[in-house]
């Protein structure tokens, strides 16, 4: 049996490649839409991909199936209880298929989303009837498992979390520990409060450390435990998106243009045009200058989410680029969640921009210690856009807090008191995509806290762990 594990760090995801020795056929599960490196990894095997299928409707990025059935002639599959409408074979609970030496069982496996299913993989080789391991999607993760929220109002949690309890109880648990489990959702990725940084665990290390599934003998305990969604992540405005295309059928990407490298009056044209310059650069370049009205959102493995945090849908984007290799692993990750190829990338940068003479921009940087001083002397407000366990753990006292992925919608939140504004999170990342927003889209005055929560406690200055934001 080959086996391969691919994973994305920018969307915290890994998808999955199972072939057999004998037959020469391979399974995708979980793949993402660059789908090349799959075909690579097949191809230096031996192997040809016959089937592919997604655990579940995926909410934070757009699935590779379409993609990879245009490639060649591949089999979808799909859970009976999911409503896509593309063309496949469905698989219902319990459902055996073999590709050579190599067994699936189907499990269907509800919680995370209604239709989600795993896959129980045999190596028939080495035992007939004993698995081998588990792809699970987001039934189980390492420490963690899957959010139960993203498809409605708490209600509709609540009922989730029940289902999940009743498909960690009958179907993981009953699992022998030494089964392998490769999860889809993995380090980095925000369907999870706690996913541990491993890539793969086992049934009996989860089921003797992961403190959600400690509590699944008490169902109300175990539900309760799952709703707790004031530690969770803030979902990013784009995974509103995701879901839908998904289960339709993502359409193929064909033959991609290469986006054009653009001189500076043709940049000022897209901007005339109503495009949205992208700045990838690291902070402090943003902050140093840049084009007016830009976004910085740093490439990295951060852009994804960031960027699919304040680019509207079907933004016609411009980058400027810290350099000319960025363009590729930039275009690829607004292609994953849903944007189309950029409109061009500033040639020459941002020294190319300054000297043709054109507007500059600046955002401000003061380290933690210039930060205390001018709250200290009531000269400066602040906004902490951390994730919500992040403030729970400790935060600035006296400080507004609006988590990143909330901000768009919530921009009239925004403290307007006349004075400057400094924006913090965990080391200055996201207080500057933050903080460019704002620039953009607002009056306020920002600067940007270099080091963020991160200095801020290097440096011995206080926190508090009250729960309310001023």
């Amino acid at each position: 049996m080959f086996f391969k594990q691919f994973y994305l760090q920018g969307l915290g995801h890994a998808s999955y490649l199972v072939g057999s020795e004998q037959t020469g056929e391979a399974l995708l599960f979980d793949p993402q839409r660059e789908v090349s490196g799959y075909f690579g990894a097949a191809r230096m095997q031996g192997l040809r991909v016959r089937h592919a299928l997604d655990s579940h409707g995926h909410n934070d990025y757009l699935s590779g199936l379409t993609e990879v059935a245009s490639r060649g002639e591949v089999e979808l599959l799909a859970s009976e209880a999911a409503d896509v409408g593309f063309d496949h074979r469905a698989l219902r609970d319990g459902e055996q298929f073999e590709l050579g030496e190599v067994g699936f069982e189907v499990m269907a496996t509800p919680g995370h989303t209604p239709e989600h299913i795993s896959l129980l993989v045999y190596d028939r080789q080495a035992s007939a009837d004993t698995p081998a391991m588990l792809l699970s999607g987001g039934a189980l993760l390492v420490g963690d498992l899957a959010r139960p929220d993203l498809l409605g109002g708490r209600d509709e949690a609540e009922a989730a979390a029940k289902e999940f309890c009743a498909t960690i109880q009958t179907k993981i648990l009953e699992l022998p520990d030494h089964v392998e489990v490769f999860p889809t959702h993995v380090a980095g990725s925000l369907c999870g409060g706690n996913i541990g940084s491993r890539l793969s665990t086992t049934v009996g290390y989860e089921r003797r450390t992961n403190e959600i599934l400690s509590k699944v003998s008490s169902k109300g305990e175990f539900v309760e435990q799952c709703l707790r969604l004031d530690n969770l992540p803030a979902v990013p405005p784009y995974w509103r998106r995701m879901r839908r295309q998904n289960l339709a059928g993502v359409a193929p990407l064909g033959v991609l243009r290469e986006p054009p490298a653009l001189q500076p009056d043709a940049v000022e044209h897209a901007l005339q045009d109503g495009a949205v310059v992208l700045d990838t650069r690291p902070p402090e370049a943003f902050g140093g200058g840049h084009i007016p009205g830009a976004l910085n959102v740093g490439a990295g493995a951060a852009f994804p989410t960031w960027a699919g945090t304040v680019l509207e849908e079907g933004a016609s984007v411009v980058l400027v680029l810290d350099s000319p290799a960025d363009l590729w692993p930039v275009t690829w990750d607004l292609l994953r969640i849903g944007y189309e190829t950029p409109a061009g990338w500033l040639a020459g940068g941002m020294m190319a921009w300054r000297t043709a003479a054109l507007d500059i921009a600046r955002l401000p940087q003061i380290t933690v210690h210039e930060l205390e001083r001018q709250l200290d002397a009531g000269k400066l407000d602040l906004l902490d856009v951390r994730q919500p366990g992040e403030w729970t753990e400790g935060h600035v006292r006296g400080a507004t807090f609006i988590t990143g992925g909330e901000l768009p919608r919530r921009l009239d939140d925004v403290p307007r008191t006349g004075r400057p504004l400094a924006v913090t999170c965990g080391s200055g990342y996201r207080s500057s995509v933050s903080a460019s927003l704002l620039a953009a889209r607002t009056d306020v005055e920002v600067v940007n806290v270099l080091g963020g929560m991160s200095a801020w406690t290097a440096a011995g200055y206080a926190t508090t762990r009250d729960h309310a934001s001023p």
